[in-house]
């Protein structure tokens, strides 16, 4: 495929992703997922994998089911030992191959639910604010107690 420069374009049903289905709030639908083989400039072998579209999950703070948007763009060299990644150059991202061939499809699952957020939730819902912790490096402008003051309190009686 890499020689000859192969590119498939095709409709994936996200049911035939079981990885992937596993984390979503359904498993109906599917996306239109691109996959695009070559060498650069005869030395690195890689993989272009473009998808964009939406994927059903479940928000962690309201429970409800979203559409989760994304767009993917990456570019995957292909190496055959862990020792090859530090060849790749800028703008690869590994991909270890295991043999002669590679399924599209498993490639493109992995895109996608390293596309995933850690924790799903909806945005721009209702108490979006509510509950949400914010940390600072800044510290805050509150004054410490006067080491002295339960003395002051004391003989004030």
């Amino acid at each position: 495929m890499v020689t000859q420069g192969r590119c498939f374009e095709k409709r994936l049903p996200l049911a035939a992703m079981p990885r992937l289905g596993g984390l979503l709030a359904s498993a109906e639908g599917s996306l239109v997922a691109a996959v695009e083989f070559g060498r650069e400039a005869d030395l690195v072998s890689y993989v272009r994998v473009l998808v964009e579209g939406r994927l059903p999950l479940t928000c962690q703070r309201s429970g409800l089911v979203f559409d989760f948007p994304f767009v993917i763009d990456s570019r995957l060299g292909l190496i055959r030992q862990e020792a090859e990644e530090a060849a790749l150059p800028p703008g690869y991202e590994p991909l270890l191959v295991q043999g002669d061939s590679i399924r599209p499809t498993d490639v493109v699952e992995d895109e996608l639910i390293l596309a995933l957020p850690l924790v799903p939730i909806a945005p721009g819902g209702e108490g979006d604010d509510a509950g949400v912790l914010v940390w600072s490096s800044e510290p805050e402008s509150v004054e410490p107690p006067h080491p002295f003051a339960a003395l002051a309190a004391l003989r004030k009686n």
